[in-house]
């Protein structure tokens, strides 16, 4: 019987296991990641009331390099976050290797001031 690889359901199990230790706090939110083929968004939550802060995406971007536009929800969530009063997240790469444009995401949120 041949076996169909999910990449999805992997990247769900390990999402899942991630999510046993990762929580945000009201100290402490969680930066969360969700990348499509086309799009990338960033939402920073506190799991404790289950709301979202501050969210970003690659939606209202011009298009450039997947990458670029990665960096750049990676400011625009950050400056939403600071406006809001975080400066300490815990960083949830969904599950994601840390690579490409979470990696940039994650530069991006920490050059504009993101602590994590």
């Amino acid at each position: 019987m041949i076996k169909i690889y999910d990449s999805n359901a992997q990247r769900l199990r390990r999402h899942e296991r991630v999510r046993k230790t990762v929580s945000g706090t009201p100290e402490r939110p969680r930066l969360d990641v969700f990348r499509s083929n086309m799009h990338i968004y960033a939402q920073v939550i506190d799991d404790t009331k289950g709301v979202t802060l501050a969210s970003a995406s690659s939606l209202k971007l011009a298009r450039g390099s997947n990458c670029e536009a990665a960096k750049e929800v990676g400011k625009m969530v950050a400056e939403a976050a600071l406006k809001a009063g975080i400066t300490e997240v815990v960083f949830d790469r969904g599950g994601y290797i840390y690579h490409g444009r979470v990696k940039a995401l994650a530069d991006g949120a920490r050059e504009a001031g993101l602590k994590f």
